[in-house]
């Protein structure tokens, strides 16, 4: 079910799909393939909007999809891509050929990430099953409220949930299958996906996935 899912920092992701390579956040990448069917972004913090990064995976053919309110921010990449789609939380949309909903993505009770900003968390759905990509979050009502067949989830604590919050996340939308992001880089440490590991429950599998 995940054999086409990467992880390489932070929240940088590349998923295979039927409609070609779907990146997300690329962030920190060590080749330069420039396959990009898709480049998905969650919100504008420099760790998930990387000019440089964007580079090293957009092509002629590449659309990129951002946050609404990001709009002003995109025009230093936009002679990267074929062209740029934006979205707002809790919209669902096909955009060629690839369908996808988003889920808002915020902090409950610290500022990093204000609900106001609009930023986003994608589900995607490929070849029958829901991938959910959480963004830079808390447990949110609106996470909380989420159906999919895998999640990835930030669980580095700090800027966004930490390792037993997202487990308490992940057990009760119950994916199949649960893979931890967003740590053992700039905010927590690699033995956080063992402990996020441990709390979640059994008859879910976790896999790790992140390049450290």
């Amino acid at each position: 079910m995940t054999e086409n899912i990467e992880v390489f920092k932070q929240n940088s992701i590349r998923i295979s799909t039927g409609v070609g390579a779907v990146y997300i956040d690329p962030f920190q990448m060590d080749a330069e393939p420039r396959d990009a069917a898709f480049i998905l972004i969650t919100h504008d913090h420099y760790d998930h909007f990387s000019p440089d990064d964007i580079a090293k995976v957009a092509g002629k053919d590449t659309t990129l999809v951002v946050p609404e309110k990001m709009m002003r921010k995109v025009g230093e990449v936009e002679h990267l891509v074929r062209r740029i789609e934006t979205v707002s939380p809790g919209m669902k949309t096909t955009i060629d050929g690839l369908e996808l909903e988003t889920v808002p993505a915020y902090n409950l009770l610290k500022p990093f990430h204000p609900k106001s900003a609009e930023w986003v968390g994608y589900i995607l759905f490929l070849e029958g099953k829901r991938i959910y990509i959480a963004g830079d979050t808390d447990a949110t009502k609106e996470a909380k409220a989420v159906s999919c067949d895998v999640a990835l989830v930030p669980i580095g604590g700090t800027f966004t949930m930490d390792a037993g919050k997202a487990a308490a996340l992940i057990n009760e939308i119950h994916p199949a299958v649960a893979i931890p992001v967003h740590y053992g880089g700039g905010v927590g440490n690699p033995k956080d996906g063992e402990l996020f590991a441990s709390k979640v429950k059994s008859d879910i599998k976790v896999e790790f996935k992140i390049h450290f």
